[in-house]
């Protein structure tokens, strides 16, 4: 005879785990979502129709909160304070890298899957290539950007330029900030993102006469709507995602306010698509070698 709490500890366990594998099917889900807009109040209200959409389409309780920093978002994927979230390209792969964060799509700008990193200056600055920047003022995105830091700090580093010592002053602000900046002449230049300022100058945030880019990137990938390692290996999950995201386009025609203005629907993509990103990131040293 087995004895009774033998019997009863192993039921308790299989409950417990019944009731954990309901609550991974049922439970509120943790969104975050970049700081794209100038301030948190305007990004929570452009981001929460699509919240609002993938909590019905998925039959779950879905929390929006909007994460300032690239680095700071990676890091709430990272460590399960966040569940899903839509980031950008650097800050997925640091997630990825760091705790297996895992790609299931990828954002559409104006149909494309793919973006530019940029270097802009006002056009009367007398910049017209990097090599004129030697002694200015420049600045950077936040440490967790693509295109604000990564990769035209990835080719500063190719080009043998040491930024602390080729510019005057280096800064790191936002996206916005940089372009507002630059065009006010308070910056001599700055790294920002074609979508970027596209979407300020269509604003009228900036003017496109005070703003010239003086070099553009090779494409990069769109933001990342990934998930938490945890959430990726449920594949009936991922799938319902996927087939979500994917109706977006389709919904935009009736419901154009699930995404932002020039955003037109998400694509299935997985890691593989980053792989650029994580390329820059390994020659730069900002990510080191996984052990195999």
């Amino acid at each position: 005879m087995i004895p009774h709490h033998v019997v009863a500890a192993f039921f308790s366990i299989i409950l417990l785990a019944v009731s954990g594998a309901t609550l991974a099917q049922t439970g509120t889900l943790q969104f975050g979502v970049g700081l794209f807009q100038p301030d948190k109040e305007k990004n929570d209200a452009t981001y929460r129709p699509l919240a609002d959409y993938l909590s019905q389409q998925l039959g779950r309780k879905i929390v929006l909160r909007t994460v300032d920093t690239w680095e700071g978002l990676a890091l709430s994927l990272a460590n399960g304070e966040t569940d899903m979230a839509l980031m950008g390209p650097w800050g997925y792969v640091l997630a990825n890298h760091q705790a297996g964060a895992q790609a299931v799509s990828t954002i559409l700008y104006e149909g494309k899957p793919e973006y530019f990193a940029i270097m802009v200056t006002h056009p009367k600055s007398g910049i017209n290539r990097i090599e004129d920047l030697k002694g200015k003022t420049f600045a950077f995105g936040d440490k967790g950007s693509t295109s604000g830091y990564l990769i035209p700090f990835h080719h500063f580093q190719r080009l043998g330029i040491d930024p602390d010592k080729f510019f005057s002053r280096v800064i790191y602000t936002k996206h916005q900030a940089i372009e507002t900046q630059v065009t006010r002449g308070e910056l001599d230049a700055g790294a920002d993102y074609n979508r970027n300022r596209d979407a300020m100058i269509a604003e009228g945030l900036i003017k496109a006469a005070d703003s010239k880019i003086i070099w553009t990137s090779a494409p990069l990938p769109n933001d990342a709507f990934a998930l938490s390692a945890t959430l990726a290996k449920d594949q009936a999950f991922v799938a319902r995602l996927r087939k979500a995201l994917d109706a977006i386009g389709g919904q935009l025609k009736t419901n154009p306010s699930l995404l932002p203005a020039r955003y037109t629907g998400f694509v299935t993509k997985d890691n593989t698509f980053y792989a650029p990103i994580r390329d820059a990131g390994l020659e730069t040293g900002k990510l080191a070698p996984q052990k195999r």
